[in-house]
């Protein structure tokens, strides 16, 4: 490689790593408030590698607040983590290193088995991470050496429940008072299409109806202050066809004949102008803010974009 051709590589490496703002309002979108929620900051992250891994395909999130790390998993079973701080902006976003998704052995998991969609830390900073193909949640170390698999409700135990094998466990959460609950994209097949359901690993289940939107998909759960569940939902149904993108929050303690109703927060429709992309992430950074990621897809069209949001009060 020439000295010129050798510089130039190197200049492109720099520019690949780097966190930019972005805006994804439409235009002339006036201040910063979208139904109930209030945008505090927005990002677009471009990294080649980070720790000697390909940085792609970010399906969640998770924020441990006491060490400040932002951690990001791959649906490829890659492991990132960041360094993160949150006030009124994302005051720092930086990449730490990354792991891969590997056995008590150490050795690698098949590439069948390694579809990671979910994200989640509990009380004690325990992280976990729910799997599509094959459904099953994981205790993972921070070095991405799993722990434990955990026992699943007879509901979601096997693949043949849901409607098809890239329709598994999508979504995961940790309630404080109800643990690990998570959902799946579609439902399962032994409920109503109409119907999505979440599912707490220690047996309890909340149903509500599922977004109205075509293709309307559960991608990620975060938990509110005041208990109730926040749903995020994706429709995508063409690439010509507009991409919807609802938050909902699920009232639990309000559940009446096997339902519990919903209020819709905020629906991004780029129809409308909003540049929405293939958000599958939340994770909860501060009380009721959140921040949400969209898959890229490996694809030089999509973007990674993180989103800095907070609920507000009585709306």
């Amino acid at each position: 490689m020439g000295r010129s051709l050798f510089l130039l590589f190197l200049l492109f490496s720099v520019l690949r790593a780097e966190v930019y703002s972005v805006d994804i309002r439409p235009s002339g979108w006036k201040g910063d408030r979208v139904g109930a929620l209030q945008i505090l900051d927005q990002k677009e992250l471009v990294f080649d590698q980070i720790g000697g891994r390909h940085f792609a395909e970010i399906s969640d999130l998770a924020f441990l607040k006491k060490r400040r790390w932002l951690f990001m998993i791959s649906d490829e079973g890659k492991l990132f983590r960041f360094q993160a701080r949150f006030g009124e902006k994302i005051r720092e976003l930086s990449p730490l290193d990354a792991a891969t998704l590997r056995k008590k052995s150490g050795k690698k998991l098949k590439k069948w088995r390694r579809d990671s969609e979910g994200l989640t830390l509990d009380g004690k900073g325990r992280l976990y991470v729910s799997f599509e193909e094959k459904p099953r949640i994981a205790q993972v170390g921070y070095d991405g050496r799993i722990v434990r698999y955990l026992r699943l409700p007879k509901a979601i135990d096997s693949m043949g429940k849901f409607r098809s094998k890239n329709k598994g466990l999508e979504a995961l959460a940790w309630h404080p008072k109800y643990g690990l609950v998570t959902a799946a994209e579609y439902p399962v097949k032994a409920h109503s299409k109409k119907i999505q359901t979440l599912y707490a690993l220690r047996g309890r289940q909340w149903s509500f109806l599922r977004g109205k939107e075509p293709k309307s998909a559960v991608t990620a759960l975060g938990v509110l202050d005041n208990g109730n569940f926040l749903v995020l939902e994706r429709s995508i149904t063409g690439v010509l066809d507009p991409v919807v993108i609802t938050l909902r929050e699920v009232k639990i303690d309000h559940c009446r004949q096997g339902l519990c109703p919903t209020k819709i927060l905020a629906r991004l429709d780029s129809s409308k102008g909003w540049t929405v992309d293939n958000f599958e992430g939340l994770a909860k950074v501060g009380p009721n803010r959140f921040v949400t990621v969209s898959d890229d897809n490996d694809n030089f069209y999509q973007k990674t974009l993180l989103i800095y949001f907070q609920v507000l009060p009585g709306k």
